[in-house]
């Protein structure tokens, strides 16, 4: 289903608040169709004689087979390395020489950026892009990557290595924060959302998106010598589909192939490039590689890579040149290359707009900060809220703030800065953000209510702080980031064992969780709230304040299944993960370099398809959670039946806030398929948000298209090769998570 509508401001405009002009924010919204980018505007039409690809008269595409007729072959070269393509006054790179590139030609900069614009000082540090998934908004996900590429731009930045998504088929994974969650549909949505803010919200400062990491990137143990390996069904209905969907509906100028192998062939050398994502998916961006991701020349280009990251290696003249001369390459493959990564700039606009000259070192901004407190805001997620423990409210009330990550003031090291982004727990990139201890006395004041604060360092004096409270909020955390997995779900720095002393001296707790995936909970039971903050970026105080407070209802919902214990999970054999050697064993021989082998066995029961299908009872569901209302679902009905597996469905309902107070309602659409199909229980198959005051009913319609690259109505059929639909009925459920689903209906595939 197409959930690209045009956009709802009055949908966001109560969390952005006056900072930020919504109608200035989402005057190009989600709703642009995916047909590549419009032409850059503002440039002038008058050029050099001698550089014609200047004439913006011309498509992109003309643009670009100017450029390459008036190329040498060593000119064409240049494009297919990331730093010879973007300086084209410079003309040797790590020892490796080029011609000097022809005139008119950008200088072009990368940036790493999936959650905020990486390297650059005086940036606005947004919450990770787990919490983005959480808000489950399109609108929300297209404003956040308007906001970042307006940094990344003035700080002298026009390449966003951004975003990513992946499946998170185990939550022990490294970078899950940095991806949008385990569905397809969901994060396919959200990404393709936020690559048409980074690529169309600024269109006289524009910003190119790279959409990373393709393909199967689902654990940093052994990412560079282990193999991802699995059927072609799973391929395609699981790992390439988030990527299609981003590529059909917003079209990335350029897509990241990761440093895994898959089915035994390196990703960036695998003809899945070519088949899948330039065929099927019918990408017409460039494939660019990660650093150090590249194993070969001939066999890399032939198979769809068409630029080296960083300095070239692989792609030095004198290699392909060697490799042209074998026979391996094609003169005709090097100029599909170069044309593909030269379209791309010329599409987005990066010929016609320079950078500055002189990039900003500040460019963090009161409206960018309240883009940050809003995705914070947005993203938090209630899962417990025993007693209306929450709100903090009453006057004299005694709050007791417990948790190195509370303050900024570090503890043994460990201070707010540690779980402001992803990473190893460094504060570098967030050494002041709004602290929660600071945000909560300053609301707390003004209310009557006094704050006393343990860093928690000592659980026994943290529970006599505790117990001399009315209520207590005390904060656990656990590091996460690239280059490493985590070992296990528990909290870091004796987190559990806090929580539990705090909460066996006070009656009154509430948890706040700032992690980057899902954590067991020994202490749930014993605990009358929990918060789920994930890493909330620099402005965490301010937006877990208003939370806390009731100033913002919770509208946050899971975008990941959390499991009771790590057995329970997809991924609970040594084969599947962290994968195995020759010798069957799953420990790296010293000095080895064999290739871990990874067996995706699972299949298409990754996430919550995972727990349905074996009825394993999750800790929380994926799509759920609470919010200081409540919400009722009635009236389904579903038209019409289909003659065949093409058309559109029509879902409508209505949902009614219940509650006291205004709230914003998720309701979300799954569809099960006719058993024949083999699928694995129920899928997402359209979303969307109400917000409703106290008694209000709106009537939700959702369309369920059978075109859409999601293949709502689709599974792989893999005698016929090709995405097919089986005559049958399809069972329709509709409501607040993927275990909540009052509503169910029906059609026919006839």
């Amino acid at each position: 289903m197409n959930r690209f509508k045009p956009s709802r401001p009055h949908r966001i405009s109560t969390v952005l608040g006056s900072a930020i002009a919504l109608g200035t924010l989402l005057a190009t919204g989600p709703g642009i169709p995916a047909a590549g980018l419009p032409r850059a505007t503002g440039a002038s039409s008058t050029y050099p004689s001698n550089c014609p690809w200047m004439d913006t008269r011309k498509s992109p595409d003309q643009r670009a087979k100017l450029l390459l007729a008036r190329s040498t072959l060593g000119q064409k070269l240049r494009w297919l390395d990331e730093q010879s393509a973007n300086s084209p006054t410079q003309t040797t790179f790590g020892g490796v020489t080029y011609p000097v590139q022809v005139p008119c030609t950008p200088t072009v900069v990368y940036a790493d950026g999936p959650d905020y614009v990486r390297g650059p000082v005086g940036v606005t540090v947004f919450p990770a892009q787990l919490a983005l998934a959480a808000a489950w908004s399109d609108d929300l996900a297209y404003v956040k990557g308007k906001t970042q590429a307006d940094e990344a731009f003035r700080a002298g930045k026009n390449v966003l290595l951004a975003p990513g998504v992946s499946s998170s088929r185990t939550p022990l994974a490294g970078r899950t924060p940095e991806y949008l969650g385990e569905d397809s549909l969901l994060s396919g949505n959200l990404a393709a959302a936020q690559t048409n803010g980074i690529q169309r919200g600024n269109p006289k400062q524009p910003v190119m998106a790279v959409l990373k990491h393709y393909i199967a990137n689902e654990q940093e143990l052994d990412r560079q010598t282990n193999s991802s390996n699995m059927d072609g069904r799973t391929l395609r209905e699981v790992y390439d589909l988030p990527f299609a969907i981003t590529v059909s509906k917003s079209a990335p100028g350029g897509v990241m192939c990761s440093f895994n192998q898959v089915n035994g062939v390196w990703a960036c050398e695998n003809q899945i490039q070519n088949t899948l994502l330039k065929g099927e998916a019918g990408f017409d961006g460039y494939i660019v590689s990660d650093f150090g991701s590249v194993h070969s020349t001939g066999p890399s280009l032939v198979g769809g890579l068409d630029q080296e990251l960083n300095r070239p290696r692989f792609y030095t003249p004198a290699n392909i040149e060697a490799a042209l001369d074998a026979g391996q390459v094609t003169t005709a493959q090097i100029d599909a290359a170069a044309l593909r990564v030269v379209r791309a700039y010329l599409t987005a606009g990066l010929f016609d707009h320079p950078l500055p000259t002189v990039p900003s070192t500040s460019t963090s901004t009161a409206a960018n900060k309240a883009v940050a407190q809003a995705v914070a805001e947005r993203g938090s997620v209630l899962l417990k809220n025993d007693g209306s423990v929450l709100p903090l409210a009453g006057r004299g009330k005694k709050v007791a703030v417990i948790g190195q990550t509370a303050s900024n003031t570090p503890t043994g090291g460990v201070s707010a800065g540690t779980v402001c982004a992803e990473g190893r727990g460094t504060s570098v990139a967030c050494p002041n953000p709004v602290a929660p201890l600071d945000a909560i006395t300053a609301r707390a004041t003004p209310a009557g209510q006094t704050i006393s604060y343990d860093s928690g360092a000592d659980p026994a004096a943290a529970a006599s702080v505790a117990r001399d409270a009315d209520v207590a909020v005390v904060f656990g955390y656990a590091k996460q980031g690239e280059f490493a997995d985590r070992a296990t779900l528990a909290l870091d720095g004796n987190g559990d064992n806090l929580i539990a002393a705090v909460a066996a001296a006070n009656p009154n707790t509430i948890v706040v969780l700032e992690t980057g995936t899902a954590t067991t909970m020994p202490w749930l039971a014993n605990v009358k709230g929990v918060v789920q903050a994930w890493y909330p970026g620099d402005q965490q105080g301010t937006a877990l304040a208003r939370l806390l407070y009731g100033d913002a209802d919770f509208t946050g919902r899971l975008p990941m299944t959390f499991p009771k214990s790590l057995s329970d999970t997809p991924t609970n054999t040594p084969a599947q993960y962290p994968g195995t050697f020759a010798d069957g064993s799953t420990t790296r021989p010293a000095g080895s370099t064999a290739i871990r082998q990874v067996s995706y066995s699972e299949g298409l029961k990754v996430g919550y398809k995972w727990y349905d299908s074996q009825g394993i009872e999750p800790l929380f569901p994926f799509g759920y959670g609470l919010s200081y209302t409540s919400f009722a679902y009635q009236n389904l009905r579903v038209t019409p039946h289909l003659k065949s597996a093409r058309g559109t469905v029509t879902v409508t309902f209505d949902v009614r806030n219940t509650g006291a107070r205004t709230g914003t309602a998720t309701p979300q659409l799954y569809l099960t398929l006719p058993s024949a199909t083999g699928e694995p229980g129920k899928r997402l198959v359209g979303y969307d948000q109400a917000t409703l005051r106290p008694g209000q009913s709106s009537r939700v319609q959702l369309t369920i298209d059978a075109a859409s690259p999601d293949h709502p109505l689709g599974f792989w059929n893999t005698t016929k090769h090709a995405w097919d639909a089986a005559a049958g009925g399809y069972q329709v459920q509709v409501g607040a998570s993927s275990r909540d689903l009052p509503l169910t209906g029906s059609f026919t595939v006839s």
